[in-house]
């Protein structure tokens, strides 16, 4: 197998100079969310995308996908839909809420129903779904709609991306059974706001030093959706749990490679 890259095009958790939110570049046709990042690309870049995967309905994660189609929209006039994957529920979410004809055009029937710019396509948790080379697990989420994570499957050890999630037994069930790379996971709130982190189902640095401790050995680890201005009060909290595995902050413009021994 060929290395292949996975580019952060945006990794905050919200927006602010310097911070795109979460949006991931898998080799140069597949993103993972959708976010502002995607901003990120060029225009031929956008136009090679022919896979959106998506983790769930809020709009941090799915604000660009109708920006790119509209973008793109005359630079694929030939070529397939561009397929968007997501859970039943997440994309029911997108069609009412946002392809609506109200907020955003319906670019699932544009600029016909016969050629649409986007096709919808539903996956399943536990699914893996295989592109060429590239293999993503659909992996569990536990958020305040349904979402999911995402596993890229990569001889040297796999890619894993956990979504916005609160404590997740499932998903540690699954990862202790995978060759682990790097794990991509959120801190989105610092612990003086673990109240609020644990209301909106996502992490703060006391909770995922709990949920790192269901992984066995040492991996690398990837923090990621922190808010804009509170990066480093999250990572010493963080860095104060005194954790086996490997903990950095992730930042827009990082690339992992995959396919090749992590280091």
């Amino acid at each position: 197998m060929t290395a292949t890259t996975i580019r952060v095009l945006g990794c905050s958790g919200s927006i602010a100079a310097g911070s795109r939110t979460t949006s991931f570049l898998l080799g140069d046709d597949i993103l993972i969310d959708a976010g502002t990042g995607v901003g990120e690309l060029t225009l031929d870049e956008l136009a090679r995308i022919d896979h959106i995967f998506v983790s769930h309905s809020h709009l941090d994660h799915v604000l660009a996908i109708g920006l790119l189609a509209d973008s793109v929209a005359r630079r694929r006039v030939e070529a397939p839909p561009i397929r968007v994957h997501a859970l039943p529920a997440t994309l029911d979410a997108l069609r009412r809420h946002i392809f609506n004809g109200v907020i955003w055009p319906d670019f699932t029937r544009l600029p016909s129903a016969a050629k649409p710019l986007l096709a919808f396509e539903p996956f399943e948790i536990g699914q893996v779904l295989a592109f060429g080379e590239h293999r993503i697990e659909v992996l569990p989420a536990i958020h305040t709609v349904p979402a999911v994570g995402f596993a890229v499957l990569a001889e040297g050890g796999a890619w894993v991306f956990t979504g916005d999630t609160g404590p997740n037994p499932a998903l540690w069930l699954r990862l202790r059974s995978l060759d682990i790379a790097h794990l991509v996971i959120e801190a989105a709130f610092s612990d003086e706001e673990r109240a609020l982190a644990k209301i909106s189902s996502h992490l703060c640095p006391s909770m995922l030093g709990k949920e790192l401790l269901q992984l066995d050995g040492s991996v690398a680890v990837h923090i990621t959706h922190i808010k804009p201005g509170e990066v480093e009060a999250v990572m010493a909290q963080i860095a104060a749990l005194g954790s086996r595995h490997r903990i950095s902050a992730l930042r827009s413009g990082d690339a992992m490679r995959l396919g090749v021994p992590a280091s």
